[in-house]
């Protein structure tokens, strides 16, 4: 049965994909040279959809309230950003391969999978060690962190010390500016920023159209209140 609700969504799926792409709203990356896995091109009236998304959303979370300011920060940053957020050591996922057909898993998935169906028994947790490949049914490597952040260089030398990573999220571009726009703006306490923007994640898997992409669009708030602290008084986002 669960292979049957499965097949009847993949077709769904397709349909959808198929009337998106005839209609003009969303295009495969790449397409006319084979396609590019997790990227997608927004054609006209897609591009015209997304925009007037962006639009209300600044209009409602930025140009409305008097707490709220916008910003617009770069897509590379300096990699002590990344380091001091913690995404350089523990922003990443477990992967697990497997040894006969060479596909490669998210270790979560492929156990919140397990858990679902009707044999599992919730007293007897899953053990990844028992878990076999959907595909075929081969046996799986151990799980090994794999770090969802895109690496590059910047300048013409590639080498460890110019290393930079595509951002992973929106956010860190506010927090790293926050002294910034306090001191520019006269902003106080609570105040929010408002950013839209690019981001990239290196997805293990990536099976789930546009809701699972290596370079998407985030529309991100990043609020600061007073957290107080023992005896200390703190900003805190």
């Amino acid at each position: 049965m669960a292979e049957n609700i499965k097949k009847n969504d993949n077709l769904r799926m397709e349909k959808l994909v198929s009337l998106l792409k005839r209609r003009g709203f969303i295009f495969q990356s790449s397409e006319i040279y084979g396609g590019l896995s997790a990227a997608y091109d927004y054609g006209p009236l897609g591009v015209e959809l997304k925009n007037n998304i962006k639009k209300a959303w600044w209009k409602m979370f930025v140009n409305d309230r008097t707490d709220m300011v916008g910003m617009d920060a770069a897509i590379i940053m300096h990699p002590k950003v990344w380091e001091a957020s913690g995404h350089i050591s523990n922003f990443s996922d477990p992967l697990v391969d497997c040894r006969k057909c060479k596909k490669r898993y998210r270790a979560e998935h492929l156990l919140s999978t397990d858990s679902l169906s009707p044999e599992y028994d919730k007293t007897k947790p899953v053990d990844l060690k028992d878990v076999k490949c959907p595909e075929c049914g081969g046996d799986l490597t151990e799980a090994r962190n794999f770090n969802l952040m895109f690496k590059t260089h910047m300048g013409p030398v590639e080498d460890e010390g110019s290393e930079v990573y595509l951002r992973p999220e929106t956010a860190g571009g506010m927090f790293v500016n926050f002294k910034n726009v306090v001191d520019s703006m006269r902003m106080r306490i609570p105040f929010g920023m408002g950013q839209i923007g690019k981001a990239f994640r290196n997805e293990i898997t990536t099976e789930n159209f546009i809701f699972r992409m290596r370079e998407f669009e985030q529309l991100e708030v990043e609020y600061f209140v007073i957290q107080k602290i023992g005896k200390n008084t703190l900003p805190n986002g």
